[in-house]
């Protein structure tokens, strides 16, 4: 369906994101912005290591339950959608898709434990796009399993994905401002800033990944206006990739052992993670 593979999307982003982190690294040096902090990024890298390892892990099973999911597709979109749009599609409904994954780990306990990997720096730069949960692939699953259901077929899924990836690492930085008429639809550096604040205000907004749209249609929309404070309200206070990955899941054990009644345990597991102001 397609000739361009996930390969040769790593191959030609690749150089590009480090390029443009570079850039950023050059301009923070040039200006004394200090965008970047030597032990912060030390955790990033830490964080990635163990995402990677999982998406190596579950990639291929993931990609082979998805075209087993494909045969049972209920519209042969290829058949009926001509390839210009079928791509246009794929982008729009895997941004979709990832608002409401992302909008839900940021509302259910268990999979917060998960996310709040990815705000857990107070810095923000090109690189914290790659501070990435190492179970975030895992809990990804039950969620973009529908696209394969839909009719999308899962290699254009896959490519669409990664390219989607990357308009997500641009909005990490401080260094971009406000970005004309795309504010209009796309996420932006200038609305993904929000989404990383812990000001009031801040808090649980604009989740879209390649499109703005799906927060102002559902009501999850802010404009950037008070300087952002980045990180969580509760921030981690350490930079240890292991400490940060478990400490979420850490907390739901104790509250669980402390509940009073299954009710109250499973409120600890399934129900909003601000209940401590760790958010």
């Amino acid at each position: 369906m397609t000739n361009l593979s996930v390969t040769e999307v790593y191959a030609i982003g690749a150089p590009i994101v480090l390029a443009i982190i570079l850039l950023e690294v050059f301009i923070s040096s040039i200006y004394n912005k200090n965008l970047y902090k030597k032990k912060d990024t030390l955790c990033t890298i830490g964080l990635l290591t163990g995402n990677i390892a999982m998406v190596f892990a579950l990639k291929g099973i993931t990609l082979a339950f998805h075209f087993y999911l494909y045969q049972f597709k209920l519209i042969n979109l290829s058949e009926i959608v001509p390839s210009w749009l079928l791509w246009m599609l794929t982008f729009i409904l895997i941004d979709f898709v990832f608002y409401f994954y992302h909008r839900i780990s940021h509302r259910v306990n268990f999979l917060w434990a998960i996310h709040m990997s990815h705000h857990s720096s107070e810095e923000m730069n090109f690189a914290v796009s790659f501070r990435q949960a190492w179970f975030g692939p895992l809990s990804k699953i039950p969620f973009f399993m529908v696209l394969p259901i839909i009719g999308f077929d899962p290699t254009l899924v896959a490519v669409a994905g990664v390219i989607s990836t990357l308009w997500g690492i641009v909005g990490h930085t401080q260094i971009i401002n406000k970005l004309g008429p795309l504010e209009w639809f796309m996420n932006t550096p200038s609305h993904h800033r929000v989404h990383h604040g812990s000001n009031s205000q801040y808090i649980d907004k604009n989740y879209g990944n390649l499109l703005i749209i799906w927060d102002k249609m559902f009501g999850t929309f802010e404009h950037e206006d008070e300087k952002v404070k980045f990180g969580l309200v509760k921030n981690v206070n350490t930079f240890n990739p292991s400490k940060i990955t478990f400490m979420g899941w850490t907390s739901i054990i104790e509250d669980i052992r402390a509940a009073k009644n299954l009710n109250e345990a499973l409120y600890f597991i399934f129900g909003p993670p601000n209940t401590k102001g760790e958010q």
